[in-house]
């Protein structure tokens, strides 16, 4: 199969964050005493997958990942990975919009 060229074209500091997350799964996992057989059963997945999860396989689907933190009982850290709060550029890029002057209107 041919990967895609959004996985081909994946900047280093992205490979190297999903490297990590993966080593954090893999980590926690094994802090719970799961082997990966019981993981890929309760994730609904399989073995070889789940070593990819926990290699930072980027081809793994989002999915995928989210089984794996609610097997592990992490996934309210899903909800802020792009939370708007947390967001400072976008917040910033609001802040360059704002007027500098607001006119009220004349009454006539």
């Amino acid at each position: 199969m041919k990967a895609s060229r959004a996985i081909v074209g994946l900047p280093p500091s992205v490979r190297r964050n999903l490297a990590k997350l993966g080593a954090d799964l893999s980590a926690a996992r094994r802090r719970r005493r799961i082997s990966t057989q019981v993981m890929a059963e309760r994730a609904f997945t399989s073995r070889p997958t789940i070593a990819r999860v926990e290699r930072g396989d980027p081809s793994v689907s989002m999915g995928i990942y989210a089984s794996v933190l609610f097997v592990l009982g992490m996934t309210d850290r899903l909800g802020t990975l792009a939370d708007a709060a947390t967001d400072a550029i976008g917040l910033g890029l609001d802040d360059e919009r704002l007027p500098r002057r607001i006119h009220t209107p004349r009454r006539r």
